[in-house]
């Protein structure tokens, strides 16, 4: 009975909530569109838009012209509501890659500050890695303090620990470092695998939008491969699903790759091209110097021969999970383009019956970066229409006789 004497609360609380989830999914609308689309009366409307309005959620951002009566209002999410930082830790053992990026957003997703960092600011201290960006970009941004931090790890976290595992960044993989970071600065802080992430924002923005489910082959320094169900990310008990890299080849005579990262990781991929004469200084920069040959016998041989290892990859990826589409991302795929998309097609159809479609990485930007941005965005803006539908509801206290 008590629970039901709070039942306008609760309605309250759901039609705020509902509200807000439509002007983040639509970006702006009217208080007619939204009447429209929520089946709310007019006076509950405006009630809701002033809760939202009043609350800091929503503002007015401009007005419409040209129709008969008076200009509506249009409202949209409050930009500065929450604000997003979003770092991608890489390892930087076999790349030229600054061993941070980070990008600082806002509620609506535009992105306010974004830098790369060289060097460690903290010497391997987390949290004082990350504290150190986060006031770098809030400075840049003119913001106070960052409400939500997204990670994209070179390795798998593990929920159930609160660590990180088979990350090779110094500092990173001490148990329960993502509850410290989140503890000791004081923010919302999720991690995730950075190549779920560029599957995340391949999904978002490339080549698998549209698609029900795929899987991303991530070709770069390290292998990887995320599990895209359609809803969500397959990431197994402990989030190690698709490191596939520590698969064996069998047993490997000595010489011989041991393991799928040995035949087609970053090293393996840049050994491949110093035995073709590429002299680059990282595998991506040997991959696109081959493809940008485009009529020499040596690089016509180690595209191939690349095409022929990432092949074996593939079909792993292809024969298990039976994907209707599979992604090659990464910077080695980043740099093959195209060409080398067609090649391993080629060996992979050459040296299978497997027919899986293949397509390469429509993004030129930083995967897991973007992967990060969006999938912390999504995060902040559940947590908030969550909040507004969780507000303790209050109960009646019986009057005095």
């Amino acid at each position: 009975m008590a629970r039901l004497a709070g039942s306008s609360k609760l309605l309250r609380a759901m039609n705020e909530s509902a509200t807000m989830a439509l002007l983040i999914d639509r970006g702006t609308l009217t208080r007619g569109e939204l009447r429209e689309l929520t089946g709310l009366s007019k006076p509950t409307t405006s009630d809701v838009l002033r809760t939202l309005t009043e609350a800091g959620l929503a503002v007015v951002v401009g007005h419409t012209s040209g129709g008969p009566g008076p200009n509506a209002e249009v409202y949209a999410v409050n930009p500065a509501a929450a604000t997003v930082l979003a770092i991608s830790v890489r390892d930087v053992s076999e790349t030229l890659h600054a061993p941070f990026e980070a990008a600082l957003c806002d509620l609506s997703g535009a992105v306010l500050a974004r830098a790369a960092y060289p060097s460690d600011p903290a010497d391997g201290d987390p949290v004082g890695t990350v504290r150190a960006i986060a006031a770098d970009l809030c400075a840049r941004a003119g913001r106070e303090r960052v409400t939500h931090l997204h990670l994209g790890v070179p390795g798998s976290y593990d929920p159930g620990t609160g660590a990180i595992r088979h990350i090779d960044v110094t500092g990173w993989g001490r148990p329960g470092v993502v509850p410290a970071l989140a503890a000791e600065l004081d923010l919302t802080v999720e991690a995730d695998n950075d190549v779920n992430l560029a599957a995340i924002a391949e999904r978002h923005r490339g080549a698998a939008a549209g698609s029900g489910s795929f899987a991303l082959l991530w070709l770069g320094a390290g292998l990887g491969c995320a599990i895209d169900l359609g809803a969500s990310l397959l990431r197994g008990a402990t989030g190690g699903a698709g490191e596939i890299g520590y698969v064996p080849l069998g047993l490997a005579a000595p010489g011989q790759p041991r393991d799928l990262q040995s035949l087609a990781g970053g090293p393996a991929v840049a050994a491949l091209g110093a035995a073709h004469g590429f002299t680059g200084a990282t595998p991506e920069e040997m991959v696109a110097d081959a493809v940008a040959r485009t009529d020499s016998a040596e690089a016509d041989a180690f595209l191939a021969a690349l095409a022929d290892r990432i092949a074996v990859v593939l079909a792993v990826v292809a024969s298990l999970l039976d994907p209707p589409l599979v992604v090659l991302a990464g910077e080695v795929a980043q740099a093959g383009g195209a060409r080398l998309r067609d090649l391993v097609t080629d060996a992979f159809h050459r040296n299978t019956p497997l027919r899986t479609p293949v397509e390469v990485t429509a993004l030129t930007d930083d995967a897991v970066l973007l992967g990060a941005m969006d999938a912390g965005l999504r995060s902040v803006r559940e947590s908030l229409v969550e909040s507004l539908n969780a507000r303790p509801i209050p109960t009646t206290t019986p009057r005095a006789a």
